[in-house]
C-alpha cells in the first residue's frame, strides 16, 4: 500500500528553545506532534507541556474546537501521557532504524482499539452524534494515526533532520518524501549560509592561487 495523505488536526507549532530564537516546527503527523509536547525522551524539564489537565486540556482544545479543556480529568492526563510515552518510543526507533518496541506497538494498538474522533461531511444542517468530543476519542485517533504510519516502515518517511547538529525528528508527509530539514526557516536556511560560506572560502582561494601562478 503507498502513501496516502491524512486529514490532520495540527498544523506545526512554534518552538521556544531556552537559549535561542522561536521557531516554526510542523512535524509532519498529529501523533509525533503529541508526542512533541514532552522532551521526547532528552530529559529537558521545560519541555514538559502536560504536567497537568489543564495543560492537556489546553494542548487538546487549541486543535480541536469540540473539546472541552475545562472537563480534562487526572485520569485523562494519565491515559495521555501513557500513550505519548508509548508513541514517543516508537518515533525514536524508526528515525534510528531500530526495531519498534512491542511494548509500545501494544499500548499503541490498545488505544487505536477504542472509539476515535469520527469523520463528518461538512455542509449539513444538523449534529451527528455527541456535541463534545471526549479526551479518549482524541487518544484514540492519534493512536490510528501512528498506526498508520507505522504500517508501511518501507517508506521510512520518520527521519531525523539532516543537519549533524539537531536532532529533531520528523515525519514527511510529502509525496516525494524529500524532506531534509525540520523547518526551511530553521535548519535549513543554516545550511544555506553555511554551503554559501563554503563556495566563497573556495574562491577565495581558488583566487590566491592563480595570483600566485607566475604571469
Amino acid at each position: 500500500m503507498g502513501y496516502m495523505s491524512r486529514a490532520r488536526f495540527t498544523s506545526g507549532e512554534m518552538m521556544h528553545p531556552g537559549n535561542g530564537v522561536p521557531w516554526f516546527f510542523d512535524a509532519g503527523s498529529d501523533s509525533l506532534e503529541f508526542a512533541y509536547t514532552g522532551d521526547l525522551a532528552r530529559g529537558v524539564a521545560e519541555g514538559e507541556r502536560l504536567s497537568t489537565p489543564a495543560g492537556l486540556g489546553r494542548w487538546l482544545s487549541e486543535r480541536i474546537d469540540r473539546v472541552d479543556a475545562g472537563e480534562v480529568s487526572d485520569r485523562d492526563l494519565s491515559d495521555a501521557l501513557n500513550l505519548r510515552s508509548a508513541l514517543t518510543g516508537l518515533y525514536l526507533a524508526a528515525a534510528q532504524g531500530t526495531p519498534l518496541p512491542a511494548d509500545d506497538i501494544d499500548t499503541v494498538n490498545l488505544y487505536a482499539a477504542t472509539p476515535d474522533i469520527p469523520p463528518a461531511l461538512g455542509g449539513g444542517q444538523r449534529q451527528a452524534g455527541a456535541g463534545r468530543i471526549r479526551v479518549g476519542q482524541v487518544l484514540s485517533t492519534l493512536a490510528r494515526d501512528a498506526v498508520e504510519i507505522f504500517s508501511h516502515p518501507q517508506e521510512r518517511r520518520v527521519r531525523t533532520c539532516d543537519d549533524a547538529t539537531c536532532r529533531m525528528i520528523f515525519h514527511d508527509e510529502s509525496r516525494t518524501n524529500n524532506r531534509r530539514w525540520c523547518s526551511m526557516e530553521h535548519c535549513g536556511n543554516r545550511a544555506k549560509v553555511r554551503a554559501h560560506r563554503e563556495r566563497a572560502a573556495m574562491r577565495r582561494h581558488q583566487e590566491r592561487d592563480n595570483e600566485a601562478l607566475p604571469s
